[in-house]
């Protein structure tokens, strides 16, 4: 029933007429604004978070984005040098923050720094096809780590349980002018040091019906082990999600489903969602979002409480103030609750647990 509810709501949500949207779930989609010349670009998060739950270690749990309780701290800043002619293009972005911190634990080194880092060449100068290869950024869900480019301020539990970026090779294949395809083989789920031998296929189909919408289908296929077992299996995930904007409304929409497997069994998680924003004036608005996660066999998430499943539902609301032409504030309050205890409420165990945070973020 809640499937099916939720399905519904999201799909409602694609039904109606402002400029060309861009696709807001990777990096990638910012042009490369000066032909043959190298460009250089900036961006600083800076954001205070308060859960009342008050977790014993500072950190928020389940979370990679924002995820630090009762700091002034730094979600993500980063350098952003591009590249680009008719021919060749590359990109540099070494990042820093606590959303590095807790996202790139797995990874090696210097390695834990690099947002994106890739070289392509254009294969095909009349058609636009072009072979990109490095760190990548990843199409999974309509949210980055950019949190500016979003409607709400932090990442929905979708976007947290999904890579936020892969290694490996992308290929560019535009259909039409209103339709791209990208195929990508890669090293795993968020690696970038490959941990087996095999790689994984992942594949993206972006269309534009019309100026004021995108829809976007992504899929994913590869060996994986679980958060709760270390044996590998096939894994296959699927994702779909819906950019809309009608005068004073942006509404962001983003479904999933996965399958695992694992010895004998079949895992299987998704999630839905629906965001939406509301623009009072050209530098105020609000914004809400609804979210439902579902990980019953523990596939990706292990609760901290020791209950078995994490099934919860989520609720945010904010405030969203454009100080400057490259200057944010936003506020906003998060809720989560569940039918389990999956929080720890200043020591106890819990259904609940609310946030609040405040964020300055500036680019250039």
């Amino acid at each position: 029933m809640r499937w099916t509810l939720l399905t519904s709501i999201c799909l409602a949500a694609a039904l109606g007429a402002r400029g060309q949207i861009t696709n807001t779930a990777t990096m990638d989609s910012a042009d490369y604004k000066v032909s043959g010349k190298v460009t250089i670009e900036g961006y600083v998060d800076t954001y205070y978070s308060y859960n009342f739950n008050n977790p014993a270690n500072g950190d928020q749990p389940y979370l990679v984005s924002m995820s630090r309780h009762n700091e002034f701290n730094i979600n993500l800043a980063f350098v952003d040098l591009k590249y680009s002619s008719s021919r060749v293009r590359a990109r540099v972005v070494p990042g820093f923050g606590t959303y590095v911190n807790a996202n790139y634990g797995n990874e090696a080194g210097s390695l834990k720094n690099l947002i994106e880092a890739n070289a392509g060449v254009n294969l095909s100068k009349r058609k636009g096809i072009w072979l990109d290869i490095g760190v990548l950024g990843s199409p999974y869900t309509n949210e980055s780590a950019i949190s500016k480019d979003h409607l709400v301020y932090t990442r929905s539990l979708a976007a947290e349980n999904v890579p936020y970026y892969l290694s490996g090779l992308k290929l560019t294949v535009p259909l039409t002018k209103n339709a791209n395809t990208y195929f990508y083989l890669i090293n795993g789920w968020q690696q970038i040091r490959d941990q087996n031998t095999n790689k994984s296929f992942g594949s993206q189909v972006e269309y534009r019906p019309n100026n004021n919408m995108l829809i976007n289908w992504n899929n994913y296929i590869g060996n994986e082990s679980t958060a709760i077992d270390s044996v590998k299996g096939l894994r296959y995930f699927t994702d779909f999600y819906l950019l809309y904007v009608i005068k004073r409304i942006s509404i962001a929409s983003c479904v999933y489903y996965g399958l695992q497997e694992n010895v004998n069994n079949t895992y299987k998680w998704w999630q839905a969602n629906l965001i939406s924003r509301y623009d009072f004036t050209s530098t105020l608005s609000a914004s809400l979002r609804i979210e439902y996660f579902s990980d019953a066999n523990g596939v990706l998430i292990v609760p901290i409480t020791g209950v078995e499943g994490f099934n919860v539902w989520g609720a945010s609301a904010g405030i969203n103030l454009k100080i400057d032409d490259n200057f944010l504030f936003r506020t906003e309050a998060r809720q989560f609750w569940s039918d389990d205890r999956l929080y720890i409420d200043n020591g106890n165990p819990s259904s609940a647990s609310l946030t609040l945070t405040a964020s300055f973020c500036a680019w250039f």
